[in-house]
């Protein structure tokens, strides 16, 4: 991190600042503008919403002077604004990326096809692309790393988003001879798998959140989504179709977090899991057969053994994608990538509600659908379907019961979104 900071600093010298371009300006995007600005080495130069006054507001919020936005919707008047050291705004996507005083791009929307249309446009434009889209990446992920590799590009999660964060804590364990047992999460929310976005409206309101997207928390999907991250990542499975989610201390994470012939929880080692009483934390649960090395962790206070926890009581979400787009951007790294050209673990689909023939679906953290995670070979095997795959196209082919898992043959899917197309192409390159 020293490093970084000093050719951060040397971009700042030189008034040569990696010029950012954020698409979506909800709750994490605001903040993220904000950040920027106090980041030496990096500007917010243009900011996307489908509302260009939430652009706007992103800007002024974080202290910049109206007479220094511009509103531009084409890629010559973003550019000269960026140029003259303006901050642009605009509700067009393709426009910002395709802009050349753009370095990167960051996607901040939270829907699926629309993440998969950025990334892919991103990287064919030449641009690194950081992904707090984690509903796009879980789905098509393998394919955009693989077509940015192809396009000497940087393709990335966000450091600061939990399965980043919970990466951190692995190649650490890893780096320094530890073994890694399990990968988690805290959750933060309580788990209802029907709430709906009118339930939670005046929550999500005061909090500056889409109604949907705290829908999308609470209903559990966006935990098995930030799970299956983790999985693509690491390798590392769910143990359980849905994960366990124990309800436990910190304290007690290695014991739960153990094999059940050890008094614990599990079936197996090397697998992803969320548990309650641990958020807004990340943890990795590590052992070692080492004893000298027992003894000097019983020394330093964490705790009895077998297993030990590695825990980091927070996450920043997008205060921390500076430094996600700084490593991308500098030295050519991502901060979390799917490990493979195909996914570890799927968020496969279920009925919110019962569902009639004919009915039309509509997306995540909405009315008819929510998330539980599976491994990809149990998922492609039962023919289930992505949850990032379901959008207001889709609609059902038969009476669905609520709570059942949604296979293809259930459902009419919407095949004219580039997420349905990336995954046909991602599906086929890894059975070929």
């Amino acid at each position: 991190m020293f490093g970084l900071r000093n050719k951060l600093g040397e971009l700042e010298e030189s008034n040569n600042p990696i010029k950012v371009c954020l698409v979506g300006a909800g709750l994490m995007g605001k903040g993220l503008v904000s950040q920027l600005t106090r980041v030496d080495g990096m500007t917010p130069s243009v900011v996307v919403s489908n509302k260009i006054q939430d652009s706007v507001d992103a800007f002024t919020i974080a202290g910049i002077h109206k007479s220094d936005i511009v509103i531009a919707r084409n890629t010559t008047d973003i550019d000269n604004a960026v140029r003259a050291g303006k901050f642009v705004a605009t509700d067009l996507w393709d426009m910002a990326v395709r802009a050349g005083m753009t370095d990167v791009i960051v996607d901040a929307t939270g829907v699926p096809d629309t993440g998969a249309r950025i990334a892919t446009t991103s990287i064919l434009e030449g641009k690194d692309i950081v992904m707090l889209n984690v509903e796009a990446d879980v789905v098509v992920g393998p394919y955009l790393n693989r077509l940015a590799k192809q396009e000497g590009v940087v393709y990335t999660g966000s450091a600061g988003d939990e399965p980043g964060a919970v990466m951190e804590l692995y190649d650490f364990a890893v780096s320094t001879g530890f073994k890694v047992l399990a990968l988690g999460k805290g959750k933060n929310n309580p788990l209802d798998h029907h709430v709906t976005p009118q339930m939670v409206r005046v929550k999500a309101e005061k909090s500056g959140l889409k109604p949907l997207r705290l829908a999308s928390f609470i209903d559990g999907t966006n935990t098995m989504v930030e799970m299956a991250a983790m999985a693509n990542a690491s390798g590392f499975v769910p143990d359980v179709r849905g994960g366990h989610g124990p309800d436990t201390t910190v304290d007690q994470l290695p014991k739960v977090y153990s094999l059940k012939s050890e008094g614990g929880i599990l079936n197996r080692y090397g697998i992803v899991d969320f548990a309650f009483g641990a958020a807004p934390g990340v943890y990795a649960i590590v052992t070692t057969d080492l004893p000298q090395v027992h003894h000097e962790m019983k020394f330093l206070k964490m705790g009895d053994g077998p297993n030990y926890v590695l825990f980091r009581p927070y996450h920043l979400t997008s205060l921390e994608t500076p430094i996600t787009i700084a490593k991308a951007h500098i030295y050519r790294e991502p901060s979390i990538v799917p490990m493979m050209d195909r996914p570890v673990a799927e968020v496969i689909t279920m009925a919110k509600k019962d569902i009639k023939k004919g009915e039309y679906f509509d997306g995540i953290g909405e009315e008819t659908v929510y998330g539980s995670i599976e491994e990809y070979n149990v998922a492609k095997k039962e023919d289930l379907v992505p949850i990032g795959l379901i959008n207001r196209n889709a609609r059902a082919r038969v009476d669905i019961k609520k709570d059942e898992y949604i296979t293809n043959s259930m459902i009419e899917l919407d095949t004219d979104t580039e997420i349905y197309k990336l995954r046909q192409l991602q599906d086929e390159q890894t059975t070929s």
